[in-house]
């Protein structure tokens, strides 16, 4: 399977309908999870749902998959597909998105899968995934929860670096791989693997999203005072740096626990747990994290359904990423589609990739651990 020649083989009337579509769908759904971008304008959107093709990605039981481990066919996207990472290579919009089967004991094995799309709106799949559970070091991490909840960016050489979870039944854990070309996968291992001699190892972490600048479209890692830095965790937010983007280092308070950056917010919509989205953005007001969350009823949002994953933003000092300087009150998407509110999970969107393509920020999200979405915002920086 190539894919670029799949590509070069897709019609250019293809991709201009694709493009009219992107301006028709931003124009007629203003009132779909949109914001007012108040607070000093250092808000990216508004955001609007594109209800002409979403779900963009949904199951398939038809593909298949010789499973290393296993040692036999498995319909490895049969179950559920959601939670995508996004990045633009070659004009073409690529997706890397987590994928269920049906046989694994934890709700289905997990495995990354690949799509790609000339329009950011329509994607063609590879028949098999290209980041899964094998028979190498890091089984013990992956099997058989498998690899979860990818977050992608480059750094300024062009290579290609995935932070995603390893889950093994017990604990989720913060792995890196790295690639040149999206398909072929070298996985790095666990990211606090040599920090404070492996104590994080043994901890429970997830989700790490990288301070970036998005050039031409994508996130482009970049360093602060020498460091890259990276926002993770999924009950609190922590920070972690790294001088290679494999080997981090969780930032710590003089007493050995973590350094927890922002929480939940009693009384609101994220009143139960924050955890990151895409990669963290650098603008000329700070730095902009778009971060999922969670409400309880009995302690934040009433007016939402118990367990609502929501989305909104924060900013950080440009020059210390451990430094709120504005944090919104409201949250710029919420589930209100069935999918968005029926699935594996209830009441789920939850944003992981962000590309800047053809004028428009395309935000990819997972609709109730069950399908794909998108939505879209002007290109305003």
């Amino acid at each position: 399977m190539i894919i670029q020649k799949t590509i070069a083989h897709m019609s250019r009337g293809y991709l201009l309908i694709g493009a009219f579509a992107i301006a028709i769908a931003a124009c007629n759904n203003r009132s779909s999870a949109g914001i007012k971008n108040e607070e000093g304008n250092w808000q990216l959107g508004p955001f609007s749902k594109v209800d002409s093709v979403n779900p963009v990605l949904v199951p398939d039981s038809n593909s298949t998959f010789e499973d290393p481990i296993l040692n036999k066919e498995v319909r490895w996207e049969a179950k559920d597909v959601f939670n995508p990472a996004a990045i633009v290579r070659h004009d073409t919009v690529f997706l890397l998105y987590r994928a269920e089967d049906k046989i694994g004991k934890y709700a289905g094995t997990s495995r990354i899968g690949l799509a790609w799309s000339v329009d950011g709106l329509h994607f063609k799949k590879n028949p098999v995934p290209v980041l899964f559970p094998g028979n190498d070091e890091q089984k013990k991490f992956e099997w058989e929860g498998g690899c979860e909840d990818p977050r992608i960016v480059q750094d300024e050489n062009g290579k290609y670096y995935l932070m995603y979870t390893a889950y093994d039944g017990d604990k989720a854990r913060l792995m890196v791989a790295a690639s040149e070309n999206l398909t072929h996968w070298v996985k790095e291992g666990h990211a606090f693997e040599k920090a404070f001699e492996g104590k994080y190892v043994k901890q429970w972490s997830k989700s790490g999203a990288i301070v970036c600048k998005y050039v031409n479209g994508n996130p482009i890692a970049t360093k602060i005072d020498g460091k890259y830095w990276m926002y993770w965790g999924d009950t609190n937010i922590f920070l972690a740096t790294s001088t290679d983007l494999i080997n981090w280092t969780p930032v710590e308070e003089p007493a050995g626990t973590l350094k927890i950056i922002f929480g939940p917010r009693k009384g609101k919509f994220d009143s139960d747990l924050v955890e990151p989205g895409p990669a963290a953005m650098q603008t000329d007001k700070g730095i902009l994290l778009l971060y999922n969350s969670r409400n309880v009823t009995s302690k934040g949002d009433t007016s939402l359904r118990e367990g609502t994953y929501s989305a909104a933003q924060i900013l950080f000092d440009k020059n210390d990423p451990a430094k709120v300087i504005a944090r919104a009150d409201q949250y710029f998407i919420t589930p209100e589609k069935p999918y968005e509110i029926t699935g594996q999970v209830n009441e789920v969107c939850f944003i992981e990739g962000l590309v800047q393509y053809k004028g428009k920020w395309l935000l990819y999200y997972g609709t109730a651990d069950s399908k794909i979405a998108v939505t879209v915002a002007a290109h305003s920086r």
